[in-house]
């Protein structure tokens, strides 16, 4: 799928963001879905959460505000997926059950068919994804995924799981449950102003099934443990 959305242009949008980037009334923070408990851990849909009308068109990091997605433990990784949406083929769901809980990131669009919007115009610049697909963590300090501005996919959507509007950024399976993010994001709010936020070291914490909705995100200085990549 082709796009009209310049990714180069986009990109430099960020790339003159500090680390002192502030949480603007647009964003609210991040928060998660528990989706799935298995042999391959705990699964998690993680979403930018914002005002309804808003949207969603980038996630990255640059050298004042690194990417890092990253868990003790890593993240499960199956074969036949991949880093982001685009490549999450959900026809194989039912020959390969397990793929339907690979980890891999995205802006709305659950799988490669586009679910729940009919199409998926997801593009990535700048990412190395082999630590990532080997289980270990996403880290960069120069790249990004990102839609068009006219995809619908972006748009905040209301998360039964959550009671409140956002954007699906990753989904996630874990079995250490503790997350931490790290990044830039970039949108627009119901106006149609463009808001961008640095987050840096946000702990997603307690991923073993919780009681529906309930709120896991704090704001940490620091994360550190030992990580094992899952392959």
């Amino acid at each position: 799928m082709t796009t009209n959305f310049n990714a180069g242009a986009v990109f430099a949008l960020i790339a003159g963001l500090g680390m002192s980037g502030v949480v603007t009334g647009d964003f609210y923070g991040l928060d998660w879905e528990f989706i799935h408990e298995g042999d391959q851990g705990s699964t998690v849909r993680l979403y930018a959460m914002m005002e309804s009308g808003g949207r969603l068109d980038l996630v990255g990091g640059n050298s004042f505000q690194n990417l890092e997605i990253s868990s003790p433990e890593g993240f499960y990784q199956n074969n036949l997926g991949g880093p982001t949406s685009r490549q999450i083929n959900s026809n194989f769901f039912p020959f390969v059950p397990s793929l339907e809980w690979d980890s891999y990131v995205t802006i709305g669009a659950l799988y490669q068919d586009g679910t729940p919007f009919g199409e998926n115009g997801l593009n990535d610049v700048g990412l190395d994804w082999s630590t990532f697909e080997n289980g270990g963590d996403l880290v960069a300090d120069s790249g990004s995924w990102f839609v068009g501005l006219d995809h619908q996919q972006g748009e905040a959507q209301f998360v039964n799981g959550i009671g409140g509007y956002g954007v699906l950024i990753a989904q996630l399976t874990v079995s250490y449950p503790q997350v931490l993010f790290s990044g830039i994001l970039q949108g627009q709010n119901a106006d149609g102003e463009a808001w961008q936020v640095a987050l840096s070291d946000y702990l997603i914490g307690d991923l073993n099934p919780p009681a529906p909705g309930a709120l896991a995100v704090l704001a940490i200085a620091g994360f550190a443990g030992p990580r094992r990549r899952r392959g």
